[in-house]
């Protein structure tokens, strides 16, 4: 047993040891850390367009005017669009990526996703420094892409990285290095948004991204040593196969199908609380500026909840006990919160469940889903599980969105008690996986 595995000793030494022995991991550290705090500094940006009441700063006019003539107010209606939206972008991207990573070898697409990225930024700097109407609307829907598509793409390639072995061991301090980032992208925000402007925060988060691209290629060397060493087949070459061959994966694979059902299930749980969220946004915080503080707060008490379980629990747990514990707590945990809301609907109960939910899916739940791809082909990991991430993922917002437009109506009784279902389903969906799961082998052999 190598030390960074072995749980007699403190977590320090364990990670001391894991950075001796594995030196891509400073890399990796540096590349999720980079990546979660681009992200963060614009998300609070996202949600404060997302809850706005300034209809002609988040839609283009001739959509205004599309919903005024038809007697619609566009206002009451401005999260389902959004999310509609998004589902349709999604859908229209999947074959793209499909046939970037089918025609392209792993140098290439992995640049040109995030070379794309910050070439978007640069020119959503343009428009919020323009003030151009329409530009939240945009900008909605392109952070959302590029949360889902970037990061998906990053837990593909970390899986050409490490093996099952090593992500056990790994993955959980990955996380926490993406959490630290996490926090400091908000800071950021916090700091910046009110003295320079939201337009400057396009130019903070094009930087970080920029540090990506560095660790993308020096992480490269790994991942083809690691291929070499193992026969497996190689990322330096195109992958070849379909372009929809990922959406196919997930109908024909058991496993994939439960993976699919959990990202889905835990999307509805999210969007539930999401949408009571903004509303409770709108009602408390009018003025743009404020409105995205108090969801950069409330991202820092995600993070930190987050960070702690990463550094003190998600390492143990699946390197002593595997990833049944990572997937079961959290769908308890939502199930309690839920049980909670549905029988007090307080505001303050709504942002405490909001924190355990996203935090629990960020330090257990998707830590130990991604610990699964290490021991599958190179098109389950890239083109399945992009698919999951994106389509499936969006997919899921565009159901429960609309869900919660129907169930609102009834009173937050109504949106908790589907709730309740939901984090039950969750936890059966989380049950049924682990019994697919089993029947991998314990580190993937050549493809």
């Amino acid at each position: 047993m190598s030390a960074a595995a072995d749980p007699r000793l403190p977590w320090h030494l364990r990670f001391r040891a894991a950075l001796s022995e594995s030196p891509a991991l400073w890399w990796s550290f540096l590349y999720f850390f980079c990546l979660l705090s681009g992200y963060y500094v614009l998300r609070p940006v996202r949600e404060a367009m997302g809850a706005s009441h300034d209809v002609e700063a988040v839609f283009p006019p001739g959509m205004i005017a599309f919903f005024a003539a038809r007697g619609l107010p566009l206002q009451e209606f401005t999260l389902q669009v959004l999310f509609t939206c998004t589902f349709l972008i999604m859908v229209l991207l999947q074959p793209v990526y499909g046939a970037l990573v089918s025609r392209y070898p792993r140098r290439v697409f992995l640049p040109v996703i995030y070379g794309f990225f910050i070439a978007t930024l640069l020119l959503f700097y343009v428009l919020f420094d323009s003030g151009v109407p329409g530009r939240g609307m945009a900008f909605f829907l392109w952070i959302t892409v590029f949360n889902l598509f970037a990061v998906a793409v990053f837990w593909s390639f970390m899986a050409d990285v490490y093996g099952n072995a090593e992500a056990r061991a790994y993955y959980g301090y990955i996380g926490a290095a993406g959490t630290v980032g996490a926090f400091l992208g908000p800071i950021l925000t916090r700091s910046l948004v009110e003295r320079v402007g939201i337009a400057q925060l396009m130019l903070v988060s094009a930087g970080f991204l920029g540090v990506c691209m560095v660790c993308i290629l020096r992480l490269r060397a790994w991942a083809v040593l690691r291929e070499r060493e193992r026969r497996l087949a190689s990322g330096e070459v195109p992958m070849g196969g379909e372009v929809l061959a990922g959406l196919k994966l997930i109908a024909r694979e058991p496993l994939l199908r439960w993976l699919a059902v959990l990202v889905l299930l835990g999307v509805g749980v999210g969007t539930l609380l999401y949408n009571e969220q903004a509303a409770i946004a709108r009602r408390f915080y009018p003025d743009p500026e404020a409105r995205t503080a108090y969801y950069a707060t409330l991202d820092l008490a995600v993070n930190a909840l987050t960070l702690v379980v990463q550094l003190f629990v998600t390492r143990w747990l699946l390197s002593r006990f595997g990833i049944a514990p990572a997937l079961l707590i959290p769908g308890f945990a939502i199930l309690l919160g839920y049980a909670a809301l549905a029988a007090s609907p307080l505001p303050a109960i709504v942002a405490v469940v909001q924190v355990v939910t996203r935090s629990s899916e960020f330090s257990l739940a998707k830590p130990a889903r991604e610990t699964i791809y290490t021991r599958v082909g190179r098109e389950w990991r890239y083109k399945a599980g992009a698919a999951i991430d994106t389509v499936i993922y969006r997919g899921g917002d565009l159901t429960f969105v609309w869900l919660h437009k129907l169930l609102s109506g009834l009173g937050s009784k109504a949106v908790f008690g589907a709730g309740v279902l939901l984090a039950a389903s969750l936890t059966f969906g989380a049950w049924r996986l682990l019994r697919e799961e089993r029947t991998l082998p314990a580190e993937r052999g050549a493809d």
